[in-house]
């Protein structure tokens, strides 16, 4: 693949595609959208930040849902810890990344 500025027949192409694209006034408005309400992966996954209280609250239910399933062996109760256990693991997961960043 070359680097180098694209020749004349190309660029015409180009250029018509270009201009083709700019009339289509529903793809232009999308694509203006898409440019504004987009961000980084990066970013997006920085507004996940953790604070210590909201992995510490599905910690503990997590504990206590593990404890009574063991404790009572109801399939909702498993279910239940099933479903938030993942959840909590993850909070955990950028909770320490929060910390270990410098």
């Amino acid at each position: 693949m070359t680097t180098g500025p694209l020749r004349d027949d190309e660029q015409d192409v180009l250029s018509e595609t270009e201009r083709v694209l700019r009339r289509d006034r529903r793809f232009d408005r999308r694509m203006r959208t898409l440019a504004r309400h987009r961000r980084p992966l990066s970013a997006r996954s920085a507004r996940c930040r953790p604070r210590p209280w909201t992995v510490a609250v599905p910690l503990a239910v997590s504990v206590a849902l593990m404890a009574a399933g063991i404790e009572t062996s109801e399939p909702a109760v498993f279910w239940a810890f099933a479903a938030l256990w993942p959840l909590t693991l993850y909070s955990m997961f950028r909770l320490l990344c929060r910390w270990t960043e410098p």
